[in-house]
């Protein structure tokens, strides 16, 4: 079994303190937040900043939290409206190669993950009412409720990447 969530960061996560103790619902408002907050940390800026230690741009993280909520909405989706509960994992660094990520524009980024934000907040919601239970493929059962969290993670994971980039970050 794969190990994930705070099993693998921490708890707290150990790079940005992430709390892995909030409920589904606050996790759902760290996702509905993050446009907003992405927005602000690149105003004024280029969305194509560089860190020494990371391989992507602020446009980059902003573009895979994007596919990964997409991602995880439909699975959920597919879950709840077909019964299609197994899931594959996938790799994000052959979608973000695919994709060229470094490459999007930081507005069209933006414009996408507001978007997606608002269909993950909704497919994860109908999931948590309906007790939706996906079966992965290395991580076994997942609850809507252990993907609320999880995603909440990874967008407030690379929400400090991004600030680790632009020099914001406290660590």
């Amino acid at each position: 079994m794969e190990k994930w969530g705070a099993d693998l960061y921490g708890d707290p996560c150990g790079g940005c303190g992430f709390d892995w103790s909030l409920t589904p619902r606050e996790a759902i408002g760290i996702v509905e937040g993050l446009p907003a907050r992405c927005r602000e940390l690149l105003k004024g800026r280029t969305g194509h900043e560089r860190h020494r230690d990371l391989a992507w741009n602020p446009a980059a993280y902003v573009s895979h939290v994007t596919d990964n909520l997409r991602n995880w909405a439909e699975r959920l989706a597919g879950a709840r409206l077909s019964g299609a509960v197994d899931v594959p994992g996938y790799d994000p660094d052959l979608i973000a190669q695919a994709r060229h990520y470094n490459e999007i524009a930081p507005a069209a980024a933006l414009w996408s993950l507001e978007r997606a934000a608002v269909a993950w907040s909704e497919s994860v919601t109908a999931a948590l009412d309906d007790g939706v239970v996906l079966r992965h493929a290395t991580r076994g059962a997942q609850r809507a409720e252990d993907v609320a969290v999880n995603n909440a993670h990874d967008a407030y994971h690379h929400a400090w990447d991004i600030e680790r980039i632009l020099g914001h970050a406290q660590n």
